[in-house]
Order: C-alpha cells, then sequence, then structure tokens
C-alpha cells in the first residue's frame, strides 16, 4: 500500500471522477492483500452487527462469504457528515508546474475520499479559501451534488497562474467553517500549515472552536517533504520566489539549510504535538506519495465514530 498513483495515466479517463473511481478500486484491491483484510469498505449497504440488536437483518449469503456478521443499512439510518476544506492559496501551487502541485494532490485526495464516502452513502461538502471562504457547500450525498463537487474541484487544476497568487487567512476561514458546518460534522482539512508562525495559538484557537461544536477534526499536512522540510537543493545559487506575494530572495542552500531544517521542523512538531493534546488527527501527506494513506486514514476515523 502507499505506492504513488502514475498520473501518466489520468488523461484517458478524462475527468475527476472517474480518476477518483480508479484510485478507490486500486486502494480497495491493496486493502484485501494488506494486513488490513475483511476491512468493510465494500459494504456500502451494509453495516457491522452489534450483539444484542435483532437479528432479523442479518445478511446471511454476505455471512456465507466472509463469515463475519453484517445487518442491512437502510436510508432512514443517520450517516456520517463530512466537511472536505482544502487551502488553495498561492503556495499550495507548489512546486510551480509540478506533477503533483500541493493543490492538486489535495483535489485528488479530496476526489478519491468523495468516492469513498459516496460508497458509504455518506454526506459530503467541500470549501476552498484563500484569506476568505472562497466556496462552501453543505454536506449532502445526492448524486447532482458530488458531481457538482466534482466540477467545482476541478476548475484550478492545470498549474499556477498569476491569478493564483494569493494569500492565506486560514485562522478567519476555519471559525467560518466551525460556524457553518452542522454540528458534530467529520472535518477533513488539507493545508500546507505554511501560515505566521507567530499565529499558532490563533491557529490552535480556530481548531479549538471547531472541536467546540462537537466536530471531529483530521488534518492533513500536505508537503512536499524533499524539498519544503529536508531541504534537498543543489549547492549553487538560487532565487525563491513568494507564491502569495511574488517577494524574490536570493539564497545559497548550504549557507541556511541547518537553520531552516531546524526551524521548520520545529514548527511543524510544534503543530503536531498540539494536534494530540486538542485530539486532533495529525498526518503527514508527501505530495510524492500515493493517496492509500489518505483513505486509510479516514477509513479509521470513520469506524471509530460509528
Amino acid at each position: 500500500m502507499g505506492n504513488p498513483i502514475d498520473r501518466s495515466k489520468f488523461a484517458q479517463f478524462g475527468n475527476l471522477e472517474l480518476l477518483a473511481k480508479q484510485v478507490v478500486e486500486g486502494f480497495i484491491t491493496g486493502m484485501h492483500k494488506s494486513p488490513y483484510h475483511g476491512f468493510s469498505v465494500e459494504f456500502a449497504e451494509h453495516r457491522l452487527y452489534n450483539t444484542g440488536e435483532s437479528t432479523r437483518h442479518i445478511d446471511w449469503k454476505l455471512y456465507g462469504r466472509s463469515e463475519k456478521l453484517f445487518t442491512k443499512k437502510y436510508e432512514e439510518e443517520t450517516n456520517l457528515r463530512c466537511q472536505i476544506v482544502i487551502d488553495s492559496s498561492g503556495s499550495m501551487f507548489f512546486p510551480k508546474n509540478g506533477n503533483p502541485d500541493k493543490y492538486t494532490f489535495s483535489v485528488y485526495a479530496a476526489a478519491s475520499l468523495i468516492e469513498l464516502l459516496r460508497r458509504q452513502r455518506d454526506a459530503v461538502g467541500v470549501s476552498l479559501f484563500t484569506n476568505e471562504l472562497e466556496l462552501h457547500t453543505a454536506a449532502k450525498s445526492s448524486t447532482a451534488h458530488l458531481h457538482y463537487l466534482y466540477s467545482e474541484l476541478e476548475k484550478n487544476l492545470g498549474g499556477y497562474t498569476d491569478e493564483l497568487k494569493r494569500s492565506t487567512d486560514t485562522i478567519k476561514t476555519l471559525h467560518d467553517i466551525a460556524e457553518l458546518c452542522h454540528r458534530r460534522s467529520l472535518i477533513i482539512l488539507f493545508t500546507d500549515l505554511l501560515d505566521n508562525p507567530d499565529k499558532i495559538d490563533d491557529f490552535f484557537g480556530a481548531l479549538q472552536h471547531m472541536k467546540h461544536n462537537k466536530h471531529e477534526v483530521i488534518l492533513f499536512h500536505v508537503t512536499q517533504k524533499s524539498t519544503e522540510i529536508d531541504f534537498t537543493l543543489e549547492d549553487r545559487p538560487y532565487e525563491l520566489i513568494d507564491m502569495e506575494t511574488g517577494e524574490h530572495l536570493k539564497i545559497r542552500p548550504e549557507e541556511v539549510k541547518e537553520q531552516y531544517i531546524h526551524s521548520i521542523q520545529s514548527y511543524f512538531e510544534e503543530i503536531k504535538l498540539r494536534c494530540a493534546n486538542h485530539r486532533i488527527d495529525f498526518m503527514p501527506a508527501d505530495i510524492n506519495n500515493g493517496y492509500d494513506g489518505v483513505l486509510l486514514k479516514y477509513l479509521l476515523k470513520r469506524q471509530k465514530l460509528h
């Protein structure tokens, strides 16, 4: 599990929805060959039987195949509400002309999650933010709604342009989302966390607002690890350009590498520790890896919530 997806094959599908189905099918096949064999990702219309409840709705044919007790699910049963939140500010389009950049990785991961949510008949909404909330949809499960989500997610795919040179106001938008989402939702956040380090208290104030409103939170820290964290660059002069402000900075990597790595790793470790203290699921998501880790994290969280 966790193998990178061959993006050169994506063109044959033509749209994000078909791509998501391809990713999820590969993920489920991998699950059946992994230590998680038997994890019930394929049972969209079933749930595990709980000892003591009526046996009237047990699917005995499924029991014959799986040797596990499942009861048939009905439409009126309460399912999960999930809000997928993606940082779409300028820094998320790094690396420029990358295959993929951080935003594209997040969109593909989100599309794959939507497909898993569809199979579980859960409701899903999408929020996109820069320095303001660019898009926020309610969580729904209808086919028309899911088609709309895929359409909206596709709009900014295709690489960085000057129009995407957008700043971030993560804190304000997360407070807005905490209020807009139906209480007791699962909020899945994709962001590179490249905000002002001096505002870390305010950032966790926004996440705590979500927890106060009874939301569960998974935070996917989206990075190109080799460059942004390990600072693996050739020993030659570089001119760095801030993708949100356009500011230029000339450096020689070896002169700043040690200090940079110490500072960036300390910052992200502080975030990771605070997430643990606030009972927020934190997971690094390197864009050069596949999507299996993202999908598995969601499924394990969903299992805990039911």
